[in-house]
């Protein structure tokens, strides 16, 4: 029997059941090995997660945002390798999707492939800050 964690079950953290979900998925994400990657922080806020894709052009990568979660996709395509003869095959030749679950107001900057590894740069802009100040009616 699994229990479930219940921080997220709280009265008082109301409309979370979105975070929970995201917290499960980027655990299931963690797990993955490949490609190898680094997430860098800076210094104004934003972070850089770098991939390593030798062996990659830049129409085999795809880099996409829907929602709160940012994939990358590496695809292999005209099957080259199929009549070379390999000693050793230590470098991957396989496609991959890798997935990171971004924070609210998180928007991609930029990328930049570069020898064999893959920039993706984040930024977080400055939130709005809303007040908003609710009338109180009288019950007649």
């Amino acid at each position: 029997m699994t229990t479930r964690p219940l921080l997220f079950d709280s009265p008082f953290l109301l409309g979370f059941e979105h975070t929970r979900g995201l917290i499960e998925r980027a655990a299931k994400a963690a797990a993955e090995g490949y490609p190898p990657y680094n997430v860098e922080a800076h210094e104004d806020g934003g972070v850089r997660i770098t991939l390593a894709v030798a062996g990659f052009s830049p129409d085999q990568l795809e880099i996409q945002v829907e929602g709160n979660q940012l994939t990358v996709a590496g695809r292999r395509g005209d099957g080259s390798d199929a009549e070379r003869a390999f000693l050793h095959r230590g470098i991957a030749a396989r496609g991959f999707i890798r997935t990171f679950v971004l924070a609210d107001g998180m928007v991609v900057s930029g990328a930049l492939l570069e020898h064999g590894l893959l920039h993706v740069d984040l930024a977080r802009p400055e939130p709005q800050r809303l007040i908003q100040r609710i009338p109180i009616r009288t019950a007649e």
